[in-house]
């Protein structure tokens, strides 16, 4: 469970915690290192990003107000970052307490873990935060589906996202990069070819090697 408050010094990007979630090293290679390369899918995500925010957009759908790109602060979590949209759905002309949703725009469609969730989760803590409200659910927008995906708040999903900030903000604190673990999911991370997964493994398996080379002298040695 997160205590206290973090300052403004001490926030970290609130998207990130996508990358956290997908890959540790991931996420310390780009928010510790300050490393980035795009691929196909980062380019598309970011063109479709592109084409959703604009900061002084509003638009009225009958009893719905909508909202582009509303920053997002949560001095619990530590974490800021912007919401892509914000529906505020009135009842009637004189409603004080709107429905609110927030709709994240993602490219590619919904995926097998839960990586998109917990951003999304995230968002609504920090917006939660932010206006004393509480939000059951909200949205992804998915470029390749084209329909909306409703993702639920769940307690497991909530205490997920404050177990992953917390072990963010650990390890930037201490400057720490996991080392690489190669994987399926390696193919499609746009850090592959600075992650170096495959040398990862072969040099663990050298210092395996040595080491049971050097048991296996002492080994020797003391039977002498």
């Amino acid at each position: 469970m997160i205590t206290g408050a973090y300052d403004d010094e001490s926030l970290l990007p609130l998207s990130g915690i996508q990358h956290f979630a997908f890959c540790e090293r991931q996420w310390a290679l780009i928010h510790v290192e300050k490393q980035w390369a795009e691929n196909v899918r980062t380019v598309e995500g970011r063109q479709l990003h592109e084409r959703v925010d604009d900061p002084y957009f509003t638009e009225k759908r009958n009893n719905i107000k909508v909202v582009r790109s509303v920053p997002l602060v949560s001095r619990r979590l530590g974490l800021y970052g912007v919401a892509d949209l914000i529906e505020y759905e009135h009842n009637s002309a004189a409603d004080r307490s709107p429905k609110i949703r927030i709709v994240e725009y993602k490219r590619g469609k919904p995926k097998p873990d839960e990586r998109d969730e917990v951003q999304l989760c995230a968002q609504a803590m920090c917006l939660e935060e932010m206006l004393g409200i509480k939000l059951d659910y909200a949205y992804f927008y998915y470029g390749e589906t084209r329909h909306r995906h409703r993702v639920d708040f769940h307690e497991k999903l909530r205490e997920k996202v404050e177990q992953l900030t917390g072990k963010m903000h650990e390890l930037f604190e201490k400057g720490i990069t996991p080392p690489p673990v190669k994987s399926k999911k390696c193919k499609c991370c746009s850090l592959n070819d600075l992650c170096l997964p495959v040398l990862g493994k072969k040099t663990r398996e050298a210092c395996r090697y040595i080491d049971s080379l050097i048991a296996e002298i002492e080994s020797e040695s003391a039977g002498d």
